[in-house]
């Protein structure tokens, strides 16, 4: 870690990778627990956690049955309620529950279901929290494909520019945005918080834009809070149908 960017050691020794994890699934049953490349897809998440080499990993789930396969691959796993409305939620509790003393600095929110995630974005999702005044990180990635652009599973981030390959998010969308001659951005679904603005995060009510897009991050940014993004060069795949599952496997098990 010593030959890592400036702060990189300081950020290992306060950082939790925390993924949500729970067998409910209506399109894919017991997803979390599907073998991919001779693993449970959790296991393979937890893995890519681990390679991003910023601070502890751990499991945050409901069922016994994913906290058995993340123990059994060596990994921790913390029990959380099975009533939480999100996952940022889950991760809370988790936090509270292995950092009582407040020890942390930042919390990184990987999805249980994104088993292609480099470890390498994973780490460059923390750069904003440890090197500018962001509350919020998170990743993008510019669209390539046109169907893309207006598909409205495909979340845009909306955004200016702050730096190289750096932005500061003003709204995320389903819709087709921004309108003109430009790039847009497909947002991806990991984010850092510094522990106190996921502590304040998850106090807030859902929010008007929130509910309408049905986004959970409009809250932060309806609240006032800051979200930076790295724009990155790959969009891991969210492991959602049997189809996703399948292209997972064909990757990881190459």
């Amino acid at each position: 870690m010593s030959s890592g960017p400036p702060g990189a050691v300081v950020a290992r020794a306060k950082t939790m990778v925390v993924i949500p994890s729970r067998l409910a699934s209506n399109r894919l049953p017991r997803k979390p627990l599907a073998e991919i490349a001779g693993k449970p897809m959790i296991v393979q998440v937890w893995e890519r956690a681990c390679e991003a080499r910023i601070g502890r990993v751990a499991v945050a789930t409901d069922s016994t049955a994913i906290a058995d396969a993340v123990v059994a691959a060596g990994g921790e796993a913390v029990m959380t309620r099975e009533d939480h409305p999100s996952g940022s939620d889950r991760i809370w509790e988790a936090v509270q529950k292995l950092d009582p003393n407040g020890e942390l600095e930042f919390i990184v929110n990987l999805q249980g279901d994104l088993p292609t995630t480099p470890g390498r974005i994973i780490a460059q999702c923390l750069e904003p929290l440890i090197d500018g005044p962001a509350d919020i990180s998170t990743l993008a990635t510019e669209i390539t494909k046109e169907a893309e652009r207006t598909n409205p599973n495909v979340v845009k981030l909306v955004g200016t520019p702050i730096g190289p390959g750096r932005m500061r998010a003003l709204y995320f969308t389903r819709a087709t945005a921004p309108w003109g001659d430009g790039p847009l951005y497909h947002h991806i679904g990991l984010y850092g918080f510094r522990r106190a603005a996921l502590q304040r995060f998850v106090a807030l009510p859902p929010s008007t834009l929130e509910r309408r897009e049905r986004l959970e991050q409009l809250r932060a940014l309806e609240a006032g809070m800051r979200i930076d993004a790295v724009i990155v060069d790959t969009l891991p795949l969210g492991v959602d149908t049997p189809a996703d599952l399948e292209e997972a496997r064909r990757i990881l098990g190459r």
